[in-house]
C-alpha cells in the first residue's frame, strides 16, 4: 500500500501544506483529539501517528520522529507539510519491498580518532568508546550473518569525507555511524538517543546551525526514503531495548552522510555526560547492549524491506 496525498489545503510560508483529516481519510486512519485539542491522534490496524500543534515532532508507532516542518493550525483542523507526509510518514508506515534488498557488508564508523577526541568527559574521550563500540557491533553482526568493514581500526584521524567514500570503495549495503553526545548544560536531565540521517531537499536539518546547512541534493539523498526507515528501526531497537530516553529521529546533512551511495545513519547512541547514562557507556556489557540493539534495527529494517519470498525461511 502506498500513501495517498490528498490536495493542498494551504500555503503557509511558501511550503504546500495538506490538512490531516483529509490525509488520514485518504489513508484509512481515524482521528481522535487529547483533551487539550492541541494533540490530534490517527490510527488504523497497523500504525498510530500522534501530532502536536506547532511542534515539529510526530510520534509514530511510539517512536519520536522529526518533521522537515512545525504541524499547523487553521480553523480548528490540523495541516502537515506535504514533503513530511510523502518523505517522513509514507516511509514509515507504509514500508515497501524491494526487489532485490541483500544486505551482505554493513560499514561501521566510529566516530572521530586521532587527533580529534570527541567529546570528553573528565579523562574519558568519545573516540575511545566509539572504537570499542564499533568493534563489539562488527562481531555481533558478524555472529548474525553479515560482512563488516570498519573505516578505523584503531585510533587514527580519517577525515569525515573520506568515511561514506570508504564504504562506497567495499559497495557496503549500509553504512553505520556510532557516537555518543554530551551537553554543556543540564547534565542530570539530558539523556537518551537519537538517530539521524540525510535531509531531503529543501528542508532545514535538526541540528539547527549544524553541519551542512544548503538546502542541496547530496548523493545520499537518492536513497533518503531507504535511510529513514533504517533510522527509525535502529532508534526503535535503542529506545526499547536500552530503555532509554527516546531523543527522535533526525535529519542532518553530516559529512559521513551526505556521501553515502548505500543507506546511512547516524547513531548517538546516548550522553557520557549524564551521570547514571555516562557511567554505563564506559562498561563493556552496557555496550554490548547497545551493539544488540542496533543488529536487531538492521535485521528489522531488513525484514521489512527484503521481499517476504526470499526470507520467508530467516528467523
Amino acid at each position: 500500500m502506498f500513501c495517498t496525498l490528498p490536495a493542498p489545503a494551504a500555503l503557509i510560508n511558501g511550503h504546500s501544506y495538506l490538512a490531516l483529516r483529509d490525509w488520514g481519510r485518504a489513508n484509512g486512519f481515524s482521528r481522535s483529539y487529547a483533551c487539550s485539542r492541541d494533540t490530534a491522534i490517527f490510527t488504523n490496524r497497523y500504525s498510530k501517528v500522534i501530532f502536536e500543534k506547532d511542534s515539529h515532532v510526530a510520534e509514530i508507532n511510539g517512536i519520536n520522529v522529526a518533521l522537515s516542518f512545525p504541524v499547523a493550525e487553521d480553523k480548528g483542523e490540523f495541516l502537515i507539510a506535504q514533503m513530511d507526509a510523502g518523505k517522513t510518514l509514507e516511509p514509515l508506515v507504509f514500508p515497501w519491498k524491494a526487489d532485490d534488498n541483500k544486505i551482505s557488508t554493513i560499514a561501521i564508523d566510529p566516530g572521530h580518532g586521532g587527533k580529534d577526541p570527541g567529546n570528553r568527559v573528565g579523562w574519558h574521550s568519545e573516540k575511545t568508546y566509539t572504537l570499542l563500540l564499533a568493534t563489539e557491533l562488527s562481531q555481533q553482526l558478524k555472529k548474525a550473518g553479515f560482512k563488516t568493514m570498519l573505516t578505523r581500526t584503531k585510533d587514527q584521524y580519517v577525515d569525515l569525507d573520506d568515511r561514506p567514500n570508504l564504504a562506497n570503495r567495499h559497495r557496503a549495503d549500509l553504512f553505520v555511524s556510532l557516537h555518543f553526545n554530551a551537553t554543556a548544560s543540564g547534565k542530570d536531565r539530558v539523556s537518551g538517543a537519537e538517530t539521524y540521517c540525510i535531509t531531503p531537499v529543501g528542508a532545514s536539518s535538526s541540528n539547527a546551525g549544524g553541519a551542512g546547512a544548503s538546502y542541496s541534493r547530496t548523493l545520499a539523498n537518492s536513497v533518503e526514503t531507504e535511510s529513514l526507515l533504517l533510522a527509525f528501526e535502529v532508534q526503535k531497537a535503542l529506545v526499547k531495548n536500552l530503555g532509554a530516553t527516546d531523543r527522535s529521529v533526525r535529519r542532518a546533512r553530516f559529512a559521513v552522510l551526505r556521501d553515502a551511495k548505500m543507506p546511512a545513519i547516524l547513531v548517538e547512541s546516548g550522553y557520557m555526560t549524564h551521570p547514571t547514562e555516562g557511567k554505563k557507556i564506559y562498561t563493556p556489557a552496557y555496550r554490548r547492549q547497545i551493539a544488540a540493539a542496533i543488529v536487531k534495527g538492521i535485521l528489522d529494517y531488513q525484514r521489512l524491506t527484503q521481499p517476504a519470498t526470499k526470507f520467508s525461511k530467516s528467523k
